[in-house]
């Protein structure tokens, strides 16, 4: 499988940016992309969604430590969904985990980005 990505705004202040198959180091740029696209276009908060990515790389980690960089100073947040354990364990063995919010699926981190973005204070690690 190849890669693909798209975005999706929801209100003023949250995107979503999907992943799918191997995002690795030729997708990079593309991603990387997105994620610029939905921070300049307003998001303060961004879930990228990994559940049908099939494989991560160090290159798609770097482009995702970016965007926290560029939304943190701001209060902004980045939230990752991924149901694939493999995919988890690269954010695990990495200590990602640790930066990033993960949930099992969209819709739990769509809830939590919601809430966050609607004036609740969540704070992360």
């Amino acid at each position: 499988m190849g890669f693909a990505v798209s975005t999706r705004k929801l209100g003023s202040a949250v995107s979503v940016v999907r992943v799918a198959g191997e995002a690795d180091l030729s997708a990079a740029p593309e991603l990387k992309a997105a994620l610029a696209a939905a921070i300049a276009s307003g998001a303060k908060t961004v879930l990228v969604d990994l559940c049908e990515a099939t494989f991560v790389d160090s290159t798609t980690l770097g482009a995702l430590m970016g965007a926290v960089k560029r939304l943190r100073p701001e209060g902004g947040e980045l939230a990752i969904s991924c149901s694939d354990p493999n995919i988890r364990r690269v954010f695990e063995i990495t200590l990602l985990d640790r930066v990033f919010r993960i949930f099992p699926t969209p819709g739990e981190g769509l809830d939590h980005l919601l809430e966050s973005s609607n004036g609740s204070t969540t704070t992360t690690a």
